[in-house]
């Protein structure tokens, strides 16, 4: 459409215009502005002279319009919302001279959202970018964004930890009470700890949120629990023999029986050793040299302070409704890191079908009766593109299998270029936060087709906690402003040229009152006789 409105049609701003539908008299034909081009302006050369007003010029020649650009809008049409369908795209276009008008703020907040705030289920996060003030909240659908999996995809610094921790406050919210469980490596979430007895998130039947922080310390992975691929990520490089010999150990071990079937590194350097043991032409039995460089290496293993025989982070310690449980795993190698979230998912995943499927008690450690929620940060880190990872497979298998088992997990990762393709394309909701890198902006628009191409160009101009929000938790993708958080930051930058001043002006104030100190008054001096001193 022609308009000369400069200020009113932004880039992702919502217009309508109207259309007599068989079932629906004027119904509203949503669309968003996609682009925007000056078509007609004043002459150039009236700009050209900085000394000439050409509005002036103008007045002269009889033109005293307020407007006299004319702007040509690209608006790409949503459709007809209707509450129970969604939106339908009644492919009518509009009649030549139609007017086209902004939607109103009622009605935004009406279609944008599947879910209204406060509302069982919602998420309100922020509001409408282009409507200042709050005017239309955002609130996400719950039950889709976790059934259906989620990422956040943004550049450092843009507020990617600070919009995760905006919705875990809404998943812990009174009218969500969310099971979740947090995979942090850097340490980020503690401050979550600030909901316990914040009176927000209270409610007159009594609830209120609990949070689990389970630091390095308190990290525990039962050794049982391991598989094969598992114990290879752990080890240092091995020869094609010694991969051999281990893998037959692995089958000796789920042969025997040690207590529920629970082993430990020696019951897996046993194994190792019977399996390496052969006879000669003469009826000796010998061991080879592939099971005492297997000894040697399982030795890092056992001196790690994560993987014991017994002791272990079950499902039932990690979940439960109104909980979130935060794994602090700063302190632990990358490798461990990969493990431990390959073997926590890989036992919750099995837990969640047994589960469903009534093969296991109310009294079993690995009973979960009830839909989980995983977050994990870094993700490219335990799902990267191009290269082998431990967690990559077990995260394939719960984004394309879990939703029908009850779990979901959201992805975070300030390089979506380096995170498996398979992988984000599984996560039916995305916020997209301020991305500049190339490569990263690229690996969006064919793993995220949902936000649209419109928005997409807009990523590099985005500011600190605005956000895209687009897929299955929406109507519609939207340009969002993240709500203030209700718990402090934990992934706030450090302040360096405050902290050197810091530490600069402790350092001087106190070496100046040492040179303030008035010096110590001379003692009296010792008299001597015959060389030896007396007082």
């Amino acid at each position: 459409f022609i308009t000369a409105d400069n200020r009113q049609v932004k880039i992702g701003e919502f217009v309508y215009y109207s259309v007599d539908l068989a079932d629906t008299p004027g119904a509203q034909i949503l669309g968003k502005i996609s682009d925007r081009r000056l078509i007609d302006h004043l002459p150039d050369r009236l700009f050209a002279d900085p000394d000439i007003d050409p509005e002036a010029i103008a007045a002269l020649v009889g033109f005293a319009h307020p407007h006299p650009e004319i702007y040509e809008v690209t608006v790409d049409v949503v459709g007809h919302f209707h509450p129970a369908l969604g939106f339908m795209n009644p492919r009518i276009a509009p009649d030549p001279g139609a007017k086209v008008r902004l939607a109103d703020d009622e009605s935004l907040r009406q279609i944008i959202n599947k879910k209204q705030r406060e509302e069982i289920g919602s998420a309100h996060i922020g509001s409408l970018l282009l409507r200042p003030g709050g005017r239309v909240p955002v609130t996400l659908d719950v039950k889709e964004l976790v059934s259906t999996h989620m990422a956040i995809l943004a550049g450092t610094g843009s507020g990617k930890s600070y919009t995760a921790g905006v919705l875990i406050e809404e998943l812990l919210s009174p009218y969500n009470r969310a099971a979740v469980l947090i995979f942090d490596p850097h340490g980020e979430y503690g401050t979550l700890a600030d909901m316990r007895g914040h009176p927000s998130f209270a409610s007159d039947d009594g609830y209120s949120p609990e949070v689990k922080l389970l630091t390095p310390d308190d990290i525990r992975i039962r050794m049982s629990s391991l598989d094969y691929y598992d114990i290879l990520t752990l080890l240092p490089d091995m020869s094609d023999r010694q991969q051999a010999i281990l893998n037959k150990a692995f089958s000796l071990l789920g042969k025997h029986k040690f207590g529920e079937h629970r082993w430990d590194v020696q019951d897996l350097i046993s194994a190792c050793y019977e399996s390496d043991r052969s006879t000669d032409d003469e009826g000796n039995e010998k061991t080879g040299s592939s099971a005492p460089a297997l000894e040697w290496k399982l030795g890092k293993l056992e001196r790690s302070d994560y993987f014991h025989r017994v002791e272990h982070l079950a499902p039932k310690d990690l979940f439960a409704p109104g909980q979130v449980t935060v794994l602090q795993m700063n302190e632990i190698s990358q490798e461990e890191q990969q493990v431990i979230c390959a073997a926590v998912l890989r036992q919750s995943y099995q837990a969640r079908i047994n589960t469903a499927k009534d093969k296991i008690s109310a009294d079993d450690e690995n009973y979960l009766p009830y839909p989980v929620f995983i977050l994990i940060e870094e993700a490219h880190r335990f799902a990267p593109a191009n290269e082998p990872a431990r967690c990559k497979q077990v995260l394939r298998t719960i984004l394309s299998e879990g939703r029908k088992f009850g779990m979901g997990v959201g992805l975070i990762t300030q390089r979506p270029g380096k995170l498996d393709s398979d992988v984000l394309s599984q996560c039916m909701s995305q916020f997209l936060m301020r991305i500049v890198n190339p490569v990263d902006q690229d690996s969006l628009k064919y793993g995220v087709e949902a936000a649209g191409r419109d928005l997409l160009k807009e990523l590099p101009s985005l500011t600190k906690g605005q956000v895209i929000v687009s897929g299955a938790c929406v109507n519609t993708p939207v340009l969002c402003q993240v709500r203030q958080r209700l718990t402090k930051h934990g992934g706030e930058t450090m302040n360096a040229p405050e902290a050197w001043m810091s530490h600069f002006q402790s350092h001087r104030q106190q070496a100046r009152q040492l040179e303030k100190a008035a010096p110590a008054s001379p003692g009296k001096k010792a008299e001597t006789f015959g060389g030896v001193s007396i007082e």
